[in-house]
């Protein structure tokens, strides 16, 4: 498997159960309706320990186009390979939640909330202040981009021994720093999906949010470049 398979089958995976544990908690009849929060946090950070280790050995797992922007910052990779990595990533995160709505087409169509339909895609504020929103998704993805720089392998990015880590510190910011933006901290996990939202054949399904999807892009890529310039700075 190349770079670019790994990257994209990586960001995949992290959608599928990602995305996948939010519409078994969210839509109706599923056998997960209604089972909280975190069971939502530890299914995506089940998703990011599957996607790392999948891709580790082949692409150093970054599954993240923050974290490759932190990684070519702190000279930890090639920013040749850059666009890329980012391209695989998106598409990656397109096809999981084209997996998430076909596991769960029956379930769309008998929900009715289009608000609910849109979470399994997409994050949104608790509270809209698209200041604020973007200081949450700065915050969180400086603590995860921080770690991974820490984790990195000097070529590559992370090995694969470092995919409970990583899960582990994705877990705790959905668990600490989730509530008010429901944690993005990955531009190709959030814009992806809602892609994927807007030409889906859901019913009953509200728009895609779009004045919105800016935020959990420009704040992740803040807060990376961020841990890296920190990073460099001290290290």
């Amino acid at each position: 498997m190349n770079a670019f398979f790994a990257e994209f089958f990586g960001t995949a995976m992290i959608i599928v159960f990602g995305g996948g544990v939010v519409a078994n908690v969210v839509l109706n009849q599923t056998k997960g309706n209604n089972s909280g929060w975190i069971v939502i946090t530890f299914g995506w950070a089940a998703g990011v320990f599957t996607g790392v280790s999948i891709a580790a050995p082949y692409s150093g797992a970054h599954l993240n186009p923050a974290v490759t922007l932190a990684l070519v910052m702190a000279h930890k990779f090639s920013l040749a390979l850059m666009p890329i990595y980012i391209l695989a990533q998106l598409l990656g995160a397109m096809f999981g939640a084209f997996l998430v709505w076909l596991a769960y087409k029956k379930h769309f169509d008998v929900t009715e909330d289009a608000d609910s339909k849109l979470a399994i895609f997409c994050t949104s504020p608790g509270i809209r202040n698209y200041f604020y929103n973007i200081i949450t998704e700065a915050i969180g993805t400086f603590v995860l981009s921080f770690a991974v720089l820490y984790m990195a392998e000097p070529a590559v990015g992370l090995g694969s021994i470092n995919a409970l880590p990583v899960a582990i510190v994705v877990l705790g910011l959905g668990l600490s720093l989730g509530g008010p933006t429901g944690y993005a901290i990955n531009p190709a996990r959030d814009l992806g999906p809602r892609i994927m939202h807007f030409l889906l054949p859901i019913p009953l399904k509200r728009d895609s949010d779009w004045k919105y999807s800016w935020i959990p892009v420009l704040g992740p890529m803040l807060g990376a470049a961020l841990a890296a310039i920190v990073f460099v700075l001290f290290t």
